[in-house]
């Protein structure tokens, strides 16, 4: 069995132009047209058994429509493999009645974006968040590292995250990228063996760039793979998630860079699903 920790999906109406826009910025390939159902067309093609929706909320008044909206499609998200989080915007103030109505509604998690939010990952309005989702035993999910379009600034440096981590203690706290994108350095020299989970989106082997435009994509910084493979066993492989990030990688391409890692089957095993299903309370 196949989880996919990452990935995005956007109202179908307007996800091709959603995915269009995104790929300029970053001037890197999407890989779907970013619908649920071109997902789950991605997830048949790669036997991805289950993928993680992750809305990433760009501003406080889309927080309750777009929440509600997800709650309304789980059944019909959940028949398409696609379990999906919520959102949360660091300056949306009625959070906690928010993150409740997710939970009630039985959304496993939420998703933060701290590049997208322009809001540091260690601001109070964010670790107020963590606070009360950890109370609520959900999970949290977070960009980390510099973004691919946006990088003049690191909104979730490993410096801010273990200032977090002393400050709020979060039980399920999921790093997308490996801990920091583009800070490889510091992520394996601090961050590995924290009580923390790595995601893999978007870390391993290279960037494809978008057809359309005028500009390369920002340096590719993805983990080599004898580097991925010592930072994965030095956090410790029970704490790494397989996560593609798609749109934005080819499910099927990310498995096969990940199956070609010199690991053994037993660790590929439970990062491609053991440690998801058990994070996620699947059978």
């Amino acid at each position: 069995m196949i989880i996919d920790f990452h990935t995005h999906t956007f109202p179908k109406k307007v996800s091709a132009g959603i995915v269009e826009k995104l790929a300029a910025r970053s001037c890197s390939a999407p890989f779907t047209d970013g619908s649920a159902d071109d997902l789950a067309a991605s997830m048949k093609r790669a036997n991805v058994k289950w993928s993680v929706n992750l809305p990433v909320m760009t501003y406080a008044g889309q927080v309750e429509k777009v929440n509600s909206s997800l709650i309304a499609q789980q059944e019909e998200l959940r028949a398409q493999g696609i379990i999906t989080f919520g959102g949360i915007h660091p300056e949306y103030e009625d959070f906690r009645r928010e993150l409740r109505r997710l939970k009630d509604a039985g959304i496993p998690g939420i998703k933060l974006h701290p590049a997208y939010q322009g809001v540091d990952f260690d601001d109070p309005r964010v670790m107020r968040i963590l606070d009360f989702a950890n109370e609520l035993g959900m999970i949290v999910l977070t960009h980390s590292g510099i973004d691919i379009g946006i990088y003049e600034h690191d909104y979730c440096s490993v410096a801010q995250i273990l200032h977090v981590l002393k400050e709020v203690h979060p039980d399920r706290l999921v790093l997308a990228h490996m801990g920091g994108w583009a800070r490889w350095d510091a992520v394996e020299r601090d961050l590995a063996g924290a009580p923390v989970w790595l995601d893999t989106a978007f870390s391993i082997g290279p960037v494809t760039p978008w057809p359309k435009a005028d500009k390369p994509p920002f340096r590719s910084m993805n983990l080599a793979d004898d580097d991925f493979v010592r930072l994965t066993r030095k956090h410790g492989t029970d704490r790494v998630l397989f996560a593609t990030d798609s749109p934005w990688e080819d499910q099927a391409d990310y498995i096969g860079r990940m199956e070609r890692m010199p690991l053994t089957s037993s660790e590929k095993s439970a990062i491609f699903s053991g440690n998801a299903a058990a994070l996620l309370g699947l059978a």
